[in-house]
């Protein structure tokens, strides 16, 4: 008996080549957008976000507080740990899982990026994308303007420098800094 297809869904959360313009994903980022925009536009209030983003994402631990504007793809592919600090302007394209682990503050402006494009151009053409999943530990601290690229994993009490961009893993309890981000040593 033939194992059944794939739905682009499972493709695309399997870090498999998927067309991001299929009608369920299509769905799926409409409802984010919508959720997404109802948080952006409510007035601060750390107990009415927080239901918000429970509804928002995958998991989130207590105490967790994201400032506003924040932005995602789906979200539901998104775990944030308890007293996790997101600042203004955050961005994370979670086609894959992003787990962010208890205690890290990220500051403002900073990307964090599961989402991946094919190196080939045909492939692009072909409406086709994928992503690698991307962890960061516990009590890490990333400064303002970073940006965290497709399959890296940051370790617990990790530092990542303001505008740095994070193309490789960082240890647990290193500092990386630069463009690209090298361990300081």
């Amino acid at each position: 008996m033939p194992l059944p297809l794939k739905s682009e869904k499972d493709k695309m959360l399997a870090g498999e080549l998927y067309n991001a313009q299929d009608p369920t994903l299509v769905a799926d980022r409409l409802r984010s957008a919508s959720l997404i925009h109802k948080y952006n536009s409510t007035p601060h209030h750390p107990a009415t976000h927080f239901i918000q983003l429970e509804e928002l994402l995958a998991s989130v631990g207590p105490r967790t507080v994201v400032r506003p504007p924040f932005y995602v793809d789906y979200g539901y592919n998104i775990t944030l740990g308890a007293d996790v600090f997101l600042n203004f302007n955050c961005v994370l394209l979670d086609v894959t899982p992003i787990t962010i682990g208890d205690r890290t503050q990220i500051g403002p402006f900073t990307q964090i990026y599961a989402a991946d494009h094919p190196r080939d151009h045909a492939t692009r053409r072909a409406h086709l994308e994928n992503g690698r999943p991307v962890h960061i530990g516990a009590n890490v601290w990333i400064g303002g303007g970073a940006i965290i690229l497709p399959g890296v994993t940051i370790g617990d009490d990790a530092i990542i420098g303001a505008g740095a961009i994070v193309t490789r893993d960082v240890p647990a309890g290193a500092t990386a800094v630069g463009n690209p981000a090298r361990i300081r040593p």
